[in-house]
């Protein structure tokens, strides 16, 4: 579903075969696996993720995929197990939204990233222009208000107003700082229940809010969701309109581009 937004990341990366590239906050493996494909079998991918659960998801999908060329540990953003200037790139696909202080995790993945090399980071936009997550937001908080999220605190938008996250990346330290707005489609072959199936299992935090409400509310909240589906419908599935940024720099550094 998002692999324009993955296909932009590795364009402002400048991932090319042979290069040793760095996904943070990988997930279940995504966009690293689509990475091991331009590196090719001389060059390797690294995802790291907090989650040793999501660590498990991507070596079973780089294993059922046969790819040699990509390595998934658990690890973090502020605390980056690798030595300084291993990687030719370093990316992250909403990660940064969720990294405990952003500055100071781009310092760190500065530091295992090659003089003169780029770091490319993707995040949401306004979530009213995102409909994929804003739909069921609107219906959810409507039987369940969310708590107040803290000022700057982790959030799946806390970066999509213009120009912070190219704020952070600039205190962190870097040269020839950018920011693009990515506009493309979400498409989902299906909808109805497989749709609904398909969002409880991208959130736990869903899930745990929706935990609380008694099956009858969450049947209801169901039922709301997929009728919200219709205007979205292409007879084939489902198509939401959607809006990323991407922010990309280079590390500074004394050596030529390696």
């Amino acid at each position: 579903m998002f692999h324009p937004v993955t296909e932009a990341v590795i364009e402002e990366a400048r991932i090319a075969p042979g290069h040793a590239v760095l996904d943070v906050g990988t997930g279940s493996g995504e966009p690293a696996l689509s990475i091991a494909e331009v590196v090719g079998p001389s060059g390797l991918v690294v995802g790291i993720d907090p989650m040793p659960g999501m660590i498990a998801a991507a070596e079973r999908a780089a294993h059922d995929r046969h790819f040699e060329n990509a390595r998934f540990q658990v690890g973090s953003a502020d605390r980056v197990p690798f030595e300084a200037e291993r990687f030719h790139a370093v990316v992250s696909r909403f990660g940064i939204m969720f990294f405990p202080s952003p500055v100071e995790c781009v310092r760190e993945l500065l530091r295992v990233l090659k003089p003169n090399r780029p770091i490319s980071l993707a995040v949401w936009g306004y979530i009213e222009r995102n409909p994929f997550h804003h739909n069921l937001a609107r219906v959810v908080d409507r039987y369940l208000p969310r708590e107040p999220v803290p000022p700057d605190g982790p959030d799946p938008f806390r970066f999509a107003e213009p120009g912070k996250l190219l704020s952070v990346v600039n205190a962190a330290g870097v040269g020839q700082a950018s920011e693009r707005l990515l506009r493309f489609n979400i498409e989902v072959p299906f909808a109805g229940e497989d749709f609904w199936a398909l969002r409880l299992d991208m959130s736990d935090k869903l899930r745990t809010r929706l935990s609380s409400l008694s099956a009858e509310k969450v049947g209801e909240i169901r039922r709301e969701v997929i009728q919200d589906l219709a205007s979205y419908s292409t007879g084939s599935g489902v198509s939401f309109p959607a809006e990323v940024l991407i922010v990309s720099a280079t590390n500074l550094g004394d050596r030529a581009e390696s």
